[in-house]
């Protein structure tokens, strides 16, 4: 196949990981090019298996998905990072956006969803569940704190490309 995505998985959970490369093997235009159990290995082994499309759990033992995060780009800033974890807090939402991750997609997802959501992430594309979507809003049209600044442009330029998006 010509153009076949490439997808690295890393997620602290062994069935996690064995159901999210079941469902990609299903796909003629994809396949897992490598997995990892934590940050350090996924840090370790994203550069060695060259995906196009990096998919990250947040919470993970020795590095966390946001640290992780933080190391891939820093060493590839072309790297193209999906989130896809259970924790929809502000810290690791905003976090891993500002960090530059082009996906955050929380675990209830539908596998078609998930699927077309790896196209985007290859394609440049963002994707984010509904629930985030709506907290990204939420935190846009937030008032300001009487005491603080107004600026124009209160979100950086890769935050409001994510939004455009």
């Amino acid at each position: 196949m010509a153009n076949t995505i490439r997808v690295f998985l890393a997620d602290d959970h062994d069935v996690v990981r064995r159901g999210l490369q079941a469902l990609i093997d299903t796909e003629p235009d994809m396949e897992v090019v490598g997995t990892a159990s934590n940050g350090s290995e996924a840090i370790q082994r994203v550069p060695l298996c060259q995906p196009d499309v990096i998919l990250l759990d947040m919470k993970m033992p020795q590095k966390t998905g946001l640290e992780a995060l933080i190391e891939i780009k820093a060493r590839n800033p072309a790297a193209r990072v999906m989130m896809l974890t259970s924790f929809g807090d502000d810290v690791s939402v905003f976090g891993a956006i500002k960090a530059g991750a082009l996906g955050y997609l929380l675990k209830d997802v539908q596998g078609n969803e998930l699927l077309q959501a790896i196209r985007n992430t290859y394609e440049g594309k963002s994707t984010l569940s509904p629930d985030i979507a709506l907290k990204v809003i939420h935190e846009i049209n937030r008032p300001p704190e009487p005491d603080a600044p107004l600026t124009e442009d209160p979100l950086t330029e890769r935050e409001l490309e994510v939004l455009r998006l």
